[in-house]
């Protein structure tokens, strides 16, 4: 009976009101419907393009060695921290590539580089990966001064079905990290190595380089000393023709005084070389090799040959 009665008060119900809860209806459907679209694709965007912070790191080097060591692991052909199936280590099979639509274009600065991976099923440390699809590492590269160096590394694999973007869990960045720590090490090593060396070659060098200016100034000294002693003999020889003489042949008698009357001190045989004490216009006073002393008249005397 209720329900006869509701259908005939239904029935008499005026048009226009019949109408308005019809589309109320309508209305409440299609909002709840929108709601739940919208939240699912905050969802999706959620798990799907939420941004990636990186990794990032500065290094001790200048942008030439963090170049040189990054240049080898782009060539290593290798994904570092990730593998597709539990029995093999390392996932290779990578190349390096100018750049990638994987990744939305760069423009923060700084030199850009990316190694990518296709064809990988469901690697190891990315986000919720279970298909097939590409790994794209970029790394970034910026001068903070010439000694200091930062290093940016992002991680993405990308479904080639459904172009889903997972992002790594920081395994890969950090992995790619101490491959280029390890080569930018053995780099600096080097270097060092070649820098202690090159300071052993200029230690050695400066060393032979001042034995050689040594020995050149004791040459220098030596030729000098050398020059001084022919110069003294040369003054010596001077000296000797200018204060010695010798008697001449057959002999000469040494006078106790400067004339011919005083008494004899000794008699000189020819060649007896005398020294010069005295000079006046006739006589010399002179001393013999032994030590005596007289006068000899000047014309008894010669020099020296």
């Amino acid at each position: 009976m209720q329900t006869d009665l509701r259908d005939t008060e239904r029935k008499f119900l005026p048009i226009s009101l019949q109408s308005f809860f019809k589309r109320s209806a309508t209305g409440l459907t299609i909002t709840i419907l929108c709601l739940l679209s919208g939240t699912t694709r905050l969802h999706a965007g959620k798990d799907h393009a939420a941004p990636n912070p990186g990794f990032i790191t500065e290094f001790a080097a200048s942008i030439e060695d963090v170049l040189q060591a990054l240049q080898e692991v782009l060539h290593d052909q290798t994904i570092h921290g990730t593998q597709v199936f539990d029995r093999e280590s390392a996932l290779t099979g990578a190349i390096m590539v100018p750049s990638t639509p994987l990744f939305e274009p760069w423009k923060d600065g700084g030199k850009v580089f990316y190694k990518i991976r296709p064809d990988a099923i469901a690697p190891r440390h990315f986000h919720e990966s279970a298909d097939r699809g590409t790994i794209a590492v970029r790394y970034v590269v910026t001068s903070v001064s010439p000694e200091r160096t930062r290093l940016r590394i992002d991680a993405i694999f990308v479904e080639t079905a459904h172009r889903a973007v997972h992002r790594s869990d920081g395994t890969i960045e950090s992995s790619e990290y101490r491959v280029i720590q390890d080569h930018l090490q053995a780099i600096q090593f080097a270097e060092q190595g070649a820098a202690d060396a090159k300071q052993r070659r200029e230690s050695m060098d400066l060393a032979r380089q001042t034995f050689i200016r040594q020995r050149e100034d004791e040459a220098a000294l030596l030729a000098a000393a050398q020059s001084s002693v022919r110069d003294l003999e040369q003054r010596v020889t001077s000296l000797r023709h200018e204060v010695e003489r010798r008697v001449k042949v057959p002999g000469a008698n040494l006078k106790a005084a400067p004339f011919g009357s005083a008494a004899n001190v000794a008699n000189l045989t020819a060649y007896t070389e005398v020294v010069i004490v005295i000079v006046t216009p006739h006589w010399y006073g002179v001393e013999t090799p032994t030590g005596l002393r007289g006068w000899l008249p000047l014309d008894q005397l010669e020099l020296l040959p």
